[in-house]
């Protein structure tokens, strides 16, 4: 049996970080493999990238998700003991708890609160010679989702919520400072968010018992015992954290129509050329560039030995712009939506598989109303200007952004045609 291609390197951990999102699609395509192995963060790991690759990370009699995330992700983005890291039972089980708050009804509302957002932002905003455009994006969502999940913010507390939330995306993906930030801010966040979920349970804190806060506060886990609140802070920051972070894709989304303005004579006039938009921005621009699981049992695939309790990382990024699955798919194409076979494992910045029983993001129509809606915002409710600036996206940092964090100018709101 023939050993899977590796990596010479001794030790790749530095070479990620400053290769950031070719480090995996760069490597297959110099070995002519869709998979290698390199040794990351001490540990032997397989990376992976293409449809047939996800189709295989996605299968659950393979591959497990407990103890696979590194411990710098649990420690600033997913939090520890959420549904991130959990397999089977457990896992349908606390997913079922997305699902059910996370319905048509549910993304409609919170669509209508950001939008409600965005228009008193605008008005504001048409009173400053400069905006950023991305922490007040960022601020918008913040509140919108905190209203809600009935989550409470009291008087000047908006800012310190949406800077804890922002942290944790930042940091995901950074060392030194930035991780340091984001291990801050996750803290801070469980301990506001633990004293929320004690305070429900305790009954003085008072919640319409419809709203996200009080349903996670009062989740049954399989064994019927309500969730350690701990792990409640968790869950409930991952429905606040998700969200704040489709404030990248709207930066995106903005960049691509700055890029693109025929783009904004369309998506102006044609309600069915949003979605298309806002899809072509979420596969070009997947702002963390894999994901991991462990291989649940030896196995073999292509004549290749899969070890068990090995981590495997899936290519996100790469995978969404492998030339075997895309057309020209460095090229800015909405139109590619119309033709998309809707496949669940080729296109995969959320995720594969299926989003109601696999580990597809659950989050995921919830992120593309949001980016349609502010994609609305942005070519219909407002007229900006982008002065001059340093919009480059260094491609080692995950996530990345421009290094200006797109400033506006000259705003001014546009009535409702």
């Amino acid at each position: 049996m023939p050993d899977i291609p590796r990596d010479p390197k001794a030790e790749s951990s530095l070479s990620l970080l400053s290769e950031g999102y070719s480090f995996i699609p760069s490597r297959c395509q110099r070995l002519g493999s869709d998979l290698f192995q390199v040794r990351l963060l001490m540990q032997n790991t397989i990376c992976m990238t293409g449809e047939e690759a996800a189709r295989l990370f996605y299968d659950e009699q393979l591959f497990q998700r407990q103890h696979a995330a590194p411990r710098m992700l649990q420690k600033t983005l997913f939090g520890q003991g959420g549904v991130q890291g959990l397999d089977d039972e457990a896992h349908r089980h606390r997913k079922q708890l997305f699902l059910t708050l996370l319905t048509e009804d549910a993304v409609a509302e919170l669509v209508r609160l950001s939008e409600a957002n965005w228009h008193t932002a605008i008005e504001r905003w048409q009173r400053c010679d400069r905006v950023i455009l991305m922490p007040e994006v960022q601020a918008i969502l913040t509140r919108a989702v905190c209203d809600w999940a009935g989550v409470p913010l009291g008087k000047d507390e908006l800012t310190r919520r949406r800077d804890q939330l922002a942290a944790m995306i930042d940091g995901a993906g950074g060392v030194g400072a930035r991780h340091w930030r984001a291990r801050k801010a996750r803290k801070e966040a469980e301990s506001w968010m633990i004293d929320l979920i004690s305070r429900v349970r305790a009954g003085t804190q008072v919640v319409d018992e419809t709203r996200a806060l009080a349903v996670v506060a009062r989740h049954l886990d399989p064994d019927g015992a309500v969730l350690e609140e701990r792990v409640a802070a968790v869950e409930m920051l991952n429905l606040l954290r998700p969200t704040v972070a489709v404030a990248r894709f709207v930066i995106y989304a903005a960049l691509e129509l700055l890029a693109h303005p025929q783009w904004r004579q369309r998506l102006q006039r044609e309600d069915a050329a949003l979605q298309p938009f806002a899809q072509e921005v979420r596969r070009l621009h997947a702002f963390f560039p894999f994901t991991a699981a462990r291989v649940r049992r030896d196995f073999e695939w292509r004549g290749y030995r899969f070890p068990k309790g090995t981590r495997v990382l899936l290519d996100l990024y790469g995978t969404n712009r492998d030339v075997r699955l895309w057309t020209q798919p460095e090229v800015f194409e909405p139109e590619r939506f119309s033709t998309w076979d809707g496949g669940a494992y080729n296109f995969i910045t959320q995720g594969g598989g299926d989003v109601a029983s696999g580990h597809r993001c659950p989050g995921e129509p919830l992120a593309i109303a949001l980016l349609m809606s502010a994609l609305r915002m942005l070519t219909r409710r407002m007229s900006y200007a982008v002065p001059a600036q340093d919009l480059r996206m260094d491609a080692s940092r995950m996530p990345a952004q421009p290094e200006s964090l797109l400033v506006i100018s000259d705003i001014r709101s546009v009535p409702a045609a």
